[in-house]
């Protein structure tokens, strides 16, 4: 049994090896046809097993959710949702939309799933736009004494337009963990309402939720979302619920780099935003485990609008994906998942720890969930981007990330981001992240920023050589202890 199969719902052996099988097959036949695009397919193999992958949004799928997808579900146009489609022959990805959907409302206790965006910023359009029907448009329709918003004059129209992109909303800033499509100025999100950002504490960098109250209560937004893609920290929802309820706004909770942690019943009571969200997004990879796309669970009073994501936002969706989401659900509804994402977590704690032991400032002084965010300008006096370039070098595969008011900005930042669940993924254990700690810490006290002709670089580094080789061939060892899809030999 390799390290992943403890994850993957113990995949025996018969069906690893008719995996591995399928896999190589497909490759071959790819190469015949394109030699190209299959040799960079095994060169990214051979890539992703010679460094550690560290980033917080990304993770290893199971060849089975990878298989799903290369089928010919792709050529079939499906618009509209189970049962009530827009295109004939759609009977079997009737089926299978509907098993996704049941599978996520199993495993999340949902009142209702919508599996069809094809990304988390689809995913959150589709809720933006919901809710936005469901509180303006249809208060207002149903004000002017019409049935539906076809009955509408182009007066009466254009002022429920009007209307609606009038609405205030309020995420976490990006600065402060958030994400771009939680109200960021260069996103839509804050061009099609009214963006007010929320902030952490500037001295604990904590959410401060008697401070947002005050600010909610002030603003008084349409929407009020939950969510980060860089807080290290949980959420109480239903703290946010109760905010929310105070001024009648509805409570978003975007879930897409901790669903596989809520899924895995580590978030659970307050920290669970099921309960208390009126509408939940996720993207379906990162913690999940399952394949490159979106979702959206809602109560049953949205379902209506929700299954409107086509024509309101979404084209056709992709049932091949949707397949795949469907196996990635039912994988994530086991004992064995649980086991993971109560280790994902455990491994993050245990980085977490042995970095603030070393002397690496950590934002919020650790983490409580499957990431974490450290200053490496105050630390290792090198930008993020420096820490970066020069990780990757090493064998790490980690993303720069700004620190609550940053002073260097989106593109250079302060601090690293890094993130435990691929690794847990693997097999590795709380030991191993003490290795990956000492590792990280022992190759960027070696690293200093390599000046240009103007005696200046914010990107560039210089590494001490002999560090930089003691690194690598620590990571190599460890990378050879856990292999990833062994299954798959390759030259």
């Amino acid at each position: 049994m390799s390290h992943l199969d403890k994850y993957f719902n113990r995949v025996p052996p018969d069906k690893r090896r008719s995996a591995a099988i399928a896999y190589m097959a497909s490759l071959d036949h790819i190469h015949s046809e394109y030699p190209l695009i299959a040799q960079t397919i095994v060169k990214e193999l051979k890539d992703q097993r010679s460094h550690l992958k560290l980033i917080a949004s990304e993770n290893f799928s199971s060849l089975a959710v990878q298989l799903a997808m290369g089928n010919l579900l792709t050529d079939k146009y499906a618009e509209g949702v189970p049962f009530r489609r827009f295109y004939a022959g759609c009977d079997n990805v009737d089926t299978i939309e509907a098993a996704a959907m049941e599978e996520a409302q199993k495993l999340f206790q949902a009142d209702h799933a919508y599996v069809q965006p094809h990304s988390g910023a689809d995913a959150n359009l589709v809720a933006f736009w919901a809710m936005l029907i469901y509180r303006v448009q249809n208060k207002e329709v149903e004000r002017l004494g019409k049935k539906s918003i076809d009955e509408l004059s182009v007066e009466e129209y254009e002022r429920v337009r009007k209307l609606l992109v009038s609405q205030k909303v309020m995420g976490m800033s990006l600065n402060s963990g958030g994400h771009l499509t939680h109200g960021y100025r260069h996103n839509i999100s804050a061009k099609i309402m009214q963006s007010v950002p929320y902030e952490v504490n500037g001295d604990t960098g904590l959410l401060d939720y008697a401070q947002l109250q005050e600010q909610v209560k002030r603003e008084k937004p349409a929407i009020l979302i939950a969510g980060y893609s860089a807080y290290p920290r949980l959420i109480n929802f239903a703290k946010m619920r109760e905010i929310a309820d105070s001024v009648g706004a509805m409570l978003m909770v975007d879930m897409a780099h901790f669903a596989g942690l809520v899924a895995g019943k580590v978030m659970k009571g307050e920290f669970d935003p099921i309960p208390f969200a009126h509408i939940v997004t996720t993207t379906t990879h990162k913690t999940l485990r399952g394949p490159r796309g979106g979702m959206v669970l809602c109560k049953n009073e949205l379902k209506e609008v929700v299954d409107k994501g086509c024509p309101i936002v979404l084209g056709g969706p992709l049932p091949h994906v949707m397949a795949a989401k469907a196996i990635a659900f039912k994988e994530a509804n086991s004992p064995s998942f649980q086991d993971y994402a109560h280790q994902i977590v455990a491994n993050s704690r245990a980085l977490a720890k042995r970095l603030g032991e070393r002397g690496v400032k950590l934002t919020t002084g650790g983490t409580d969930n499957h990431l974490m965010v450290f200053d490496v300008a105050s630390t290792f006096g090198i930008t993020g981007r420096q820490a970066e370039l020069a990780l990757r070098e090493a064998g790490f595969t980690v993303n720069r990330n700004s620190l609550p008011y940053d002073t260097n900005g989106p593109w250079y930042t302060s601090g690293i981001r890094i993130g435990t669940p691929a690794v847990t993924t693997l097999g590795m254990k709380e030991m191993d992240m003490e290795e990956i700690a000492d590792s990280i810490i022992e190759l960027l006290e070696s690293t200093k920023p390599a000046m240009d002709e103007k005696g200046q670089s914010r990107s560039k580094v210089e590494i001490d050589p002999e560090v930089l080789g003691s690194v690598k061939k620590r990571v190599a060892v460890l990378l050879k202890s856990y292999p990833l899809y062994p299954e798959l030999v390759i030259d």
